[in-house]
């Protein structure tokens, strides 16, 4: 082998690794998520409980049980606030929003849920969330049963929405 040969096949190998090294594209890493993640992980339960006339039964966001006029608990253990698990990367604001009324149904007369403040405040509430993407901050939702004398007994079932905003 000659020593021409030698340099046209280095500097031909030269050529195309320079070739390659220069194409190779580097990239930033992706950008973490910027949108709201709201996943419900827990209903609102109110316990076991009998109706003698009309009242109200409440369970606030702390998971606390209180009734007004003939509604009697039978059994707290049950009751639990509703809780929503909430992560947003960028450690904005979230504004969460809901609409307060709703009704739940079993059968004929329906019973008016009216949800209570949440543990971050009233619809309207602002709050920040932890900047950490794989951290979740909690959302407990309390609410208030307004039941009407000769409602059914029996399971009711409904649901509400709840909107979460990135400010």
């Amino acid at each position: 082998m000659t020593v021409s040969h030698f340099n046209k096949t280095f500097l031909k190998l030269l050529f195309f690794t320079l070739f390659f090294c220069l194409n190779t594209s580097y990239s930033q890493p992706s950008l973490p998520q910027r949108t709201v993640s709201a996943i419900p992980t827990q209903p609102i339960d109110f316990g076991t409980f009998y109706v003698t006339s009309a009242g109200t039964i409440t369970v606030n966001w702390q998971g606390s049980v209180s009734t007004t006029g003939g509604v009697v608990v039978v059994s707290s253990v049950n009751a639990r606030p509703a809780i929503f698990d909430i992560t947003l990367c960028q450690g904005r604001n979230v504004t969460l929003t809901y609409n307060p009324t709703t009704t739940i149904t079993n059968g004929a007369p329906s019973i008016t849920l009216t949800l209570g403040d949440t543990e971050k405040g009233p619809s309207g509430t602002i709050f920040a969330v932890n900047t950490n993407c794989t951290f979740i901050t909690t959302l407990r939702v309390g609410g208030t049963l307004d039941i009407p004398a000769g409602a059914f007994t029996g399971v009711y079932t409904g649901s509400f929405s709840m909107n979460f905003t990135q400010d």
